[in-house]
């Protein structure tokens, strides 16, 4: 009997080894073809035919008739129709399946009428091209399998192939189609420093200690993974303009591990690369950058080459722009007031309107974070539609 247990337990141990480790196949396409999604919805024009490009004037540092406005993770779960796709589909699957991707990036904007429709997809997708194994693992969040940890390995990863992301180039270009003379197209990518910090880590981390140990103790090398990371974000960030993305987001995700003196060393100027490879190619294209938990040195990030810089919850708009005088800027109601009564919520709105300078004055309407999840769309609407209201 205690052999029969120890075999049984060897084989539950086996069983769930085979559930969450990784093979080879993470570095395949998780498109799944076979999946029925109604054909995307046609979205409406703009009461004011002018404002379908708003956002994007407004990226570039324009002044518009009223505020634009867009929301990071304006495509979530907070929407039923959202859910009906996650609860059934792996991440990999939604966001690698052109059709789904597609569903999904619409959904918000033909419902709310946002002035700006972002893919869905993750800031990890152009790891797959390096040689390196992640995925989102429902319960767990982002996790990347592939081992950096050593010089060899991070020698080892590849350089940028479309080829590896054959999903991309359908997504964006019908998105784009949707979107033509309705509203902006916005593609995104990682920033270096945390597309790095994500996969020496292996996932989302409390401390991010295991990257610090390597900047601290090593730090030739860990700048090098961080110029490799600039390249691959730099090209993929191109590569979503060739395919008919019009805006890009560089997202510094975890710069709320840095403090301002390692910001200034270790994120600040592999950022800056990526933002000159992007605008290397793409000169026209407006580029805005977001430090989540940045917001106390917003002086750091404004030679970095974006158009406009996108600023959390954790500091005044109003104090933003003293430090950023007339730079464009984007941001940032605290995404916990879209759980407050009505009048709250439009409060919160014309108030960062103003903070701002008022309407249309190159300021591009966000959260401090992403919509989360729970949110009454009610309350998304009702931003959506305060927004609108305040014109000059």
């Amino acid at each position: 009997m205690r052999i029969l247990a120890v075999l049984l337990a060897l084989l539950r141990q086996g069983f769930a080894l085979s559930l969450s480790a990784p093979t080879s196949s993470l570095l395949l396409p998780q498109t799944d073809t076979s999946i029925k999604v109604p054909p995307p919805p046609t979205l409406a024009f703009p009461s004011d035919p002018t404002d379908h490009d708003l956002l994007l004037r407004a990226a570039r540092g324009e002044k518009t008739r009223r505020t634009p406005l867009w929301m990071m993770r304006q495509a979530g779960r907070y929407m039923p129709a959202f859910r009906a796709y996650s609860e059934k589909y792996p991440f990999r699957v939604r966001s690698e399946t052109p059709d789904i991707a597609v569903e999904l990036s619409l959904q918000c904007v033909d419902k709310f009428g946002l002035d700006g429709c972002i893919m869905f997809s993750d800031i990890l997708t152009p790891l797959t091209s390096m040689g390196i194994e992640w995925d989102v693992v429902r319960g767990k969040g982002p996790q990347v399998y592939t081992k950096l940890d050593s010089e060899e390995a991070i020698d080892a990863l590849k350089p940028f192939d479309p080829s590896a992301l054959p999903f991309m180039e359908p997504i964006i270009s019908t998105l784009a189609e949707a979107c033509a003379e309705k509203c902006t197209l916005l593609g995104f990518v990682g920033s270096p420093w945390t597309l790095a910090a994500y996969s020496f880590e292996g996932g989302g981390t409390k401390d991010a200690r295991k990257i610090k140990d390597l900047m601290y103790r090593n730090p030739s090398l860990a700048h090098k993974l961080f110029d490799k990371m600039a390249t691959l974000a730099g090209e993929y960030a191109s590569y979503q303009v060739d395919c008919g993305s019009q805006v890009i987001q560089v997202f510094e995700s975890w710069s709320h591990h840095l403090s301002p003196a390692d910001f200034k060393e270790f994120a600040a100027p592999h950022a800056k690369k990526t933002i000159e490879i992007i605008k290397a190619k793409h000169p026209d294209t407006p580029v805005i950058y977001f430090a989540n938990g940045g917001s106390g040195y917003l002086d750091l990030q404004t030679g970095l080459g974006a158009d406009m810089i996108s600023v959390d919850h954790g500091r005044s708009l109003s104090a933003a722009r003293a430090d950023l005088g007339s730079y464009p800027i984007s941001g940032n109601v605290d995404p916990s007031v879209l759980f407050a009564p009505e009048e709250q919520v439009r409060a919160a709105v014309r108030d960062c309107i103003q903070q701002a300078g008022g309407p249309g004055e190159a300021h591009v309407m966000n959260l401090g974070h992403g919509v989360r999840q729970g949110t009454p769309e009610e309350a998304v609407g009702w931003a959506v539609d305060e927004v609108k209201k305040h014109s000059k």
